[in-house]
């Protein structure tokens, strides 16, 4: 009991870094991994509360998984980066959004001066 109020109070004050996140994005899966798998794989870590796989032609091979703690997040990241899953290793990140958005954005800048470019004809 001891110990483990001693691990509690070590969690509180660890300080980790601001890219860690509850939500993970994986990629490189094999396409015929089933939500079972998946839940096998990711839930030796922790509490999982959702897992989104990719179901389109862009998105197949890829998902995220949401844990109910942040620290089980960092050690399914910690440990299954580079494992292998029916000969594919995956990669697994933390999610992070404000990437994502700056992505978006710099295709729509791109768009705009490529339609600016026809416009004037340059």
């Amino acid at each position: 009991l001891l110990a483990m109020a001693d691990l509690v109070r070590a969690r509180a004050n660890a300080r980790l870094p601001p890219e860690v996140n509850r939500i993970i994005f994986v990629k490189n899966l094999p396409f015929k991994i089933t939500a079972e798998e998946m839940y096998d794989i990711f839930g030796k870590y922790g509490a999982i509360r959702q897992i989104r796989m990719g179901n389109t032609p862009q998105t197949i091979g890829k998902a995220f998984v949401v844990y109910e703690d942040i620290y089980d997040a960092k050690n399914a990241v910690d440990h299954l980066s580079g494992f292998n899953v029916c000969g594919r290793y995956i990669i697994v990140l933390y999610h992070q959004p404000e990437r994502m958005s700056k992505k978006a954005e710099l295709k729509k800048k791109e768009a705009n001066i490529a339609a600016l470019k026809k416009k004037y004809q340059l």
